[in-house]
């Protein structure tokens, strides 16, 4: 390696990138890592050894090496006195130095007399402006940011800081009922969460998981891409939180936040939208949707041992309650209320200078209850006690245990093991079984409803499994180890995840069904199917299909109602295995490369512990990073990476593709609707099971599922390729600006398809006897790859299995593959804290389109993981290629905070971002007919004309916020009051409508932007 020493003016110019890892840094900080590093030169025979101290007792002394470097790899987070030491004295040290999670903190020391060897103390920096030893794409928010910013109190929130990340549906919730968030164009469900190291990501559908107090948060770090082979199941991104740990000072301090409702803007009323675009009708009241809501936290933190032993405990107890109007087809008021509690604690035990011993237990939790009272919409007045809400308990409790031995120097070890255990509870109280839930009302006949909804009492549709509960287990254990310029680190990452009867179902004191109306539009298409949908050369009566509304009594307009039942109920359970290596490589004094290689394989199993996915072949991620130090002196870096990001299937697919689950309907005509909403003078309409039959488009009837035909024979897991290519430069000694280019491809996709028609036809033209298998059992929601080849298994009626060799083009007929590319440019400018100030502004453009979303689909909110509409036959397809959900082409991102007075400081945050796309969906084609498994209208027309995503847009949306707080001299600073406006200019645009055009509610708001509110808050700390 290439060493080059420079003394300027007494002053060390020293290269850093070479001291970062060349130099003995182990590469250990990875993203969703817990720890950082310290690197250094010292001046020729100034020294011979580094001693780092922290203000939690962790001490570590290195030697300085022949060319007067150093390095202390996978440091615990702190702040840490830097000492260099000649025979023993010292000679010079820097204290406050603060680590940043992942990264390297370079802590140089210049020349001085070799004859004076006093102490010299110097305050250091918390960070070098540049940090030349990362490959990766991260922002890293610090307590002190959290607690200066104006933001609300979650993990998502602060994640939105980050550039290329947005908010996600918000009709889907996370698994406590926050929101969820985007990343670089992946859906929702793709991202992974971590605390101190443990992945605590939603085991059942991983929408969200389980994160920490706001208060306990020491920093969040925000990966969108490019880390390294240790950490994988991502393809979207990374939320990693590291909390706070006990000190050889005890402090303890606590906080209350209010938000009253009186101070809140009142929510916009929603309208339907007439066909000529004019507003219609009232949808929603909303303007006494509002709530207040109350935080108190406390902490405590210090060593019960001196040096040794040390705690660090937060609880935080929330609770927000309010009312809320539902929607005209059900015309209640909620009064409902929220319980969040939150509790972390952590035990660091430093057991020896070389061997460190962490505890962590977290807990997040939400309980939900509500009363439903009467509400009249035509004289917008509240009548009296309707029902009791769901009564739900959702959340989990996480335990894990770290331990790191410096072994020597050059070998260091951490093994990590933990549980998170998931309740997810819900319970009816008082249930009346007497009426059925309605859905649809919106779509009832207006001959028989008087041009109102009607509606009853009930508003239980489905509840959860009473017993539903979870388990997640995660074993690590990584190596490192430094060998001349390379770093070498190897490990496994094994994750057991349960899902423990999970499911719905209608309440068993019901009916065991509900009513959804629907108006079809066309009385003389058939519902499903008919004549002239076939694939060609099929006969339509061999598909599925359900004949025309006009053929009966009440449906001479076109509508039409059916008997809807739904439930399914599963243990299943995923196991999660994974090895990898990785060799950071000082190929030089200014260039650091990271190449690394990891493995991953998937199992999941059924209900009776049967696989019924094996993605165990070699699965092979290979990572490639570098960083270029320009100039030899963190002024200026050009980095970039390339990498491939496999991601398992969570354990909710089993409920569905290796389960037991029912799904039917019963199609009628109606010629009247009683004062309950029920319909009367029912007509069965004609299906291809007989008139009236129980239909289930994905042939899910309740039957036992054979784990060998829930996918693909040939399945590959999904994984996506990324590449970053990107600069960070100083601007003068106060400002750093930079770009980067992110291009993702997502190669290889899971979905099910539902086309069993043409399995079948393809069974025919291999000439196979049709009495030799039992058509109606097969199988109608297979696991795929979209775009490629499949291959099923087709049980025998006398046992064993037909292979089916089914071609994505000649035999599904479909004409389109999957596609899903993610472009971004992103550009910055930031200005550091310097005591009085700091500030960054980011603008990104980019373009997320094709023709999946990923696994799961935003417009219409389907939440079922690999299980969506997209792929499940043919038609479903055609023209379905555009701009995706979670596209925003333009994101404008500012926040700061500024020191204005000793005792004030005012802080801002600023979101402008372009509108969400679009969809218009309709039944297909010119004639508007429900072709192939007749799903309804959910094909990409509009009207009877192609209609591809994003051809129109919602409202670019503009959100600021901003805060101040006065922490007065007479309290010595430790008493603090502060409040925080959320959305000044009460901004209200519309952020996602109803898609679906065959429906009167179509163009309706789905969604809006939270309006303005205030928030009040006095904290102390000791």
């Amino acid at each position: 390696m290439n060493s080059r020493k420079n003394f300027k003016t007494g002053q060390l110019q020293r290269t850093a990138l070479a001291l970062a890892l060349g130099l003995g840094f182990t590469g250990l900080a990875f993203g969703q890592a817990t720890t950082g590093s310290i690197f250094g030169q010292v001046p020729a025979g100034s020294g011979e050894s580094v001693l780092v101290k922290s203000t939690s007792g962790i001490t570590r002394q290195v030697a300085v090496d022949a060319s007067g470097r150093y390095a202390v790899d996978s440091l615990p987070l702190g702040n840490y006195t830097v000492t260099l030491q000649h025979d023993g004295q010292a000679v010079d040290s820097r204290s406050n130095v603060t680590l940043r999670v992942g990264s390297g903190t370079e802590v140089s020391f210049g020349a001085h007399d070799a004859q004076n060897l006093s102490a010299v103390t110097v305050q250091a920096n918390a960070l070098p402006t540049i940090d030349v030893s990362g490959v990766d794409s991260r922002t890293v928010i610090t307590a002190e940011q959290l607690a200066r910013l104006p933001l609300a109190r979650s993990a998502e929130a602060i994640a939105l800081l980050a550039p290329g990340v947005v908010q996600g549906s918000g009709l889907f919730t996370n698994l406590t009922g926050g929101s969820v968030v985007s990343f670089g164009g992946s859906s929702v469900t793709e991202n992974a969460y971590y605390i101190n190291g443990f992945n605590t990501t939603d085991p059942l559908s991983g929408f969200g998981g389980i994160t920490l107090p706001y208060g306990a948060i020491d920093q969040q770090e925000i990966m969108s891409g490019g880390y390294g082979a240790a950490y994988g199941r991502s393809d979207g991104g990374v939320i990693s939180q590291v909390g706070k740990r006990g000190t050889n000072e005890w402090h303890f301090g606590g906080q209350v936040q209010w938000t009253p409702k009186t101070l809140r803007a009142d929510p916009k009323n929603w309208y339907y939208v007439n066909k000529d675009g004019s507003q219609g009708k009232m949808r929603q009241y909303r303007q006494n949707n509002k709530s207040w809501t109350t935080t108190v936290d406390a902490y405590v933190g210090g060593p019960l041992i001196q040096d040794k032993l040390f705690l660090f405990a937060a609880v935080e107890a929330e609770r927000q309650q309010g009312e809320s109007t539902g929607a005209n087809v059900a015309p209640f008021v909620d009064h409902y209320r929220y319980d969040n509690p939150k509790w972390y604690g952590k035990l660091d035990w430093n057991i020896t200078d070389s061997n460190i011993l962490e505890l962590t237990g977290a807990s997040s939790k939400s309980s939900y209850q509500g009363v439903f009272n009467d509400f009249d919409y035509a004289t917008k007045t509240e009548g009296g006690f309707n029902s009791n809400d769901t009564h739900t308990k959702n959340g989990a409790d996480v335990y894990s245990a770290k331990f790191t031995s410096y072994i020597t120097d050059d070998l260091t070890v951490t093994a990590l093991y933990g549980k998170m255990k998931g309740t997810w509870y819900s319970s009816v109280a008082d249930y009346d079984p007497t009426y059925p839930y309605i859905f649809g009302a919106q779509d009832q006949n207006p001959d028989f409803n008087g041009g109102s909804t009607i509606t009853n009492s009930q508003t239980v549709s489905t509840i959860n499994l009473p017993g539903h509960r979870s388990t997640n287990t995660n074993l690590r254990v990584d190596v490192s180890y430094k060998l001349g310029d390379h770093t070498l680190t190897a490990g496994i990452d094994n994750q057991d995840q349960k899902n423990i009867d999970g499911g719905t179902k209608f309440p068993d004191a019901g009916l065991g069904y509900a009513w959804e109306y629907n108006d079809f539009g066309d009385p003389d298409t058939y519902v499903m199917g008919g004549p002239g949908t076939a694939q060609p050369g099929a006969d339509w009566q061999n598909s599925p299909w359900v004949a025309n509304t006009g053929s009966q009594a009440g449906g001479e307009t076109g509508y039409y109602v059916a008997r809807y039942r739904y439930h399914d109920n599963a243990s299943v359970r995923v196991a999660q295995r994974a090895q990898y290596v990785e060799d950071s490589w000082q190929v030089n004094d200014r260039w650091l490369v990271k190449i690394g290689l990891r493995n991953d394989q998937f199992t999941n199993y059924n209900a009776v512990g049967q696989p019924y996915l094996r993605l165990t072949s070699p699965q092979w991620a290979p990572r490639v990073g570098f960083s270029w130090d320009v100039n030899g002196d963190s002024s200026f870096k050009v980095y970039g990476n390339a990498g491939r990001y496999y991601l398992a299937l969570p354990t909710s697919v089993a409920l569905r593709s290796a389960g037991t689950s029912l799904y039917t309907r019963e199609y009628f005509t109606y010629t009247g609707i009683d004062a309950n909403g029920i319909p009367t003078g029912l007509t069965p309409i004609d299906t291809y099971l007989g008139s009236g039959a129980p239909v289930s488009a994905n042939g899910e009837y309740g039957q036992a599922r054979d784990p060998k035909t829930s996918a693909s024979t040939n399945l590959k897991s999904e994984y996506q390729d990324e590449y970053i290519f990107g600069f960070d430069k100083k601007l003068g000694d106060s400002w750093v600006y930079g770009a980067k280019a992110t291009y993702r491809n997502l190669r290889n996709a899971i979905d099910d398809v539902g086309d069993n028609v043409s399995i079948i036809a393809k069974m025919n033209a291999m000439g196979i006897d049709p009495n030799s298998y039992d058509a109606t059992r097969v199988p109608a929601s297979i696991l795929i790859n979209p775009g490629s080849t499949s291959v099923f298994n087709i049980p025998k009626l006398g046992g064993g299995y037909y292979t089916v060799e089914m071609d994505w083009k000649n035999d599904f007929h479909f004409n389109t593959t999957m596609k899903r590319k993610y472009y971004g440019l992103n550009l910055y400018l930031e200005h550091p804290f310097d005591g009085k100030w700091f500030g960054k502004v980011d603008y990104v453009w980019s373009r997320s389109y094709g023709n999946s979303e990923g696994q799961v689909r935003s417009d219409i909110g389907q939440d079922d993981v690999s299980a969506t509409v997209d792929w499940d036959y043919a038609a479903t397809m055609d023209y379905a290629n555009g701009a995706l959900s979670n596209d925003r082409r333009h994101q404008i991102k500012a926040y700061g905070s500024y020191q204005i007075a000793p005792e004030w400081m005012v802080s801002g945050n600023l979101a402008i971002l372009s509108g969400s796309p679009k969809t218009c969906l309709g039944y297909y084609g010119e004639a508007q007919t429900n072709p192939g498994l007749g799903y309804g209208p959910y094909y990409h027309f509009c009207k009877g004309e192609p209609s591809s995503p994003g051809a129109t847009r919602n409202p670019w949306t503009y959100t600021l916020s901003l805060s101040a707080e006065y922490r007065p001299e007479w309290a010595g600073k430790k008493l603090a009051f502060n409040v925080m406006v959320n959305n000044v200019f009460d901004s209200q645009k519309i952020t996602q409508t109803y898609p679906i055009e065959a429906s009167s509610s179509y163009g309706r708001p789905y969604s809006m932007q939270t309006g303005r509110y205030v928030r009040f808050g006095a904290s102390y700390d000791f």
